[in-house]
């Protein structure tokens, strides 16, 4: 499932951003909602919220570091909760379809405008998707699950 989850969210991720670029940079903006959601090209050079802008060697060193723990993590336990599996392939597929942009371009392609929020993309969403499941999987996981794998 893990391999399934990181390349379909890659593959998702890198359409999107061509499609994008292909269709939207010329434009800028598409209202679909007008107001609330439109789709808008920005080439972004930092990171969530638009911190850290130009850090480009920081973002590649850190994305490879984490993206590197968590796969060795997952060929080390290949028999972990499914819940923390979903939620670890998520992240790694979410880094990695930023890390792409990021060594290609020198920007990561966002265009999810909802107004009130900061322009992200499909990989921002499996990252953040990823988090939310990780949290919830520490905090309300299967105790059972997590008492087996201590010991």
């Amino acid at each position: 499932m893990k391999w399934w989850v990181i390349f379909v969210t890659i593959i998702l991720d890198q359409v999107s951003k061509w499609l994008v670029v292909a269709y939207l940079k010329d434009i800028g903006t598409y209202p679909v909602i007008e107001g609330v959601f439109h789709l808008h090209y920005l080439e972004n050079r930092g990171a969530a919220f638009g911190l850290l802008q130009d850090q480009r060697l920081f973002f590649i060193v850190t994305t490879v570091l984490i993206v590197g723990g968590i796969l060795w993590y997952l060929l080390k336990h290949p028999q972990v909760n499914r819940l923390l599996t979903l939620a670890l392939s998520l992240v790694v597929g979410g880094a990695i379809g930023n890390f792409i942009d990021r060594m290609l371009y020198g920007y990561v392609v966002d265009f999810f405008d909802f107004q009130f929020w900061p322009v992200f993309n499909i990989a921002d969403s499996a990252i953040v998707i990823g988090q939310g499941l990780l949290i919830y999987y520490i905090f309300k996981g299967d105790t059972a699950q997590q008492a087996g794998e201590a010991s």
